[in-house]
C-alpha cells in the first residue's frame, strides 16, 4: 500500500465536473476518508469572450473537461469512494477492471496547480546576492554570485571567476547549490 499523498485524475461525464467534485467532497466527510483523501479540484480559467456585438464577457473555462482531479493516499477504501461517486466512470490509468490507479507526476501537478493559481512557482529572488557552487558540467565545482534569476526558464546568472574577471554565465537553476 502506498502511503503517500498523490495526485490522481478521476473521469467524468463532460460538464459534471463540479458537481462530481462537490458530491466527493461530500462523500469524503460522510464516509470518514478525510485522512485518505485530501483535496479535489476543477482546473479551470478565466477566458475573456468576444460576443458578435464587439462586447466582451469573462468566462469560467475548463481547462481539462471530463476530468476531476484528486489527492489521495491509494487504498483499497480511497480508491472506492472516488471511483462509486455519481457520474465518476474511471480513473485515468486505470484499465478497469479493478486495477489501481496511476498517480500524476509531481512535476505535471505541479505546473497545473501554477497555471490555476493554486500553487505559486518558486522565483529564487532569495538567491541574488548569494555565493552558489555549480554541481555539474564545464563549469563543475567551480563557485560564484548569483547576479539574476529567471525562474520561468529555469536559468540564473552567475558571475563565475575566470583570470580575475568576473564573467556572468547562465547555469540551471537545478544544476547549483547555495554555499
Amino acid at each position: 500500500m502506498n502511503k503517500r499523498k498523490r495526485w490522481y485524475i478521476a473521469q467524468t461525464y463532460s460538464g459534471h465536473e463540479n458537481s462530481v467534485k462537490n458530491d466527493l467532497l461530500r462523500r469524503i466527510e460522510s464516509m470518514g476518508m478525510t485522512d485518505y483523501i485530501f483535496d479535489v479540484i476543477v482546473p479551470e480559467e478565466t477566458v475573456i469572450e468576444k460576443r458578435a456585438d464587439g462586447t466582451e464577457r469573462e468566462k469560467i473555462k475548463q481547462i481539462y473537461p471530463g476530468y476531476v482531479f484528486v489527492q489521495m493516499i491509494d487504498t483499497d477504501d480511497s480508491w472506492f469512494v472516488v471511483r462509486n461517486t455519481p457520474r465518476v466512470t474511471g480513473f485515468l490509468g486505470s484499465t478497469g477492471g479493478g486495477t489501481k490507479p496511476v498517480p500524476l507526476d509531481d512535476l505535471e501537478m505541479d505546473e497545473i496547480l501554477y497555471k490555476i493559481g493554486a500553487k505559486s512557482k518558486p522565483t529564487y529572488e532569495h538567491l541574488i546576492g548569494k555565493e552558489v557552487e555549480i554541481l555539474d558540467g564545464p563549469y563543475e565545482e567551480q563557485v560564484g554570485v548569483v547576479r539574476a534569476v529567471d525562474a520561468d526558464r529555469g536559468i540564473i546568472t552567475v558571475e563565475l571567476d575566470f583570470f580575475g574577471r568576473a564573467t556572468p554565465t547562465d547555469v540551471d537553476l537545478d544544476n547549483i547549490k547555495e554555499i
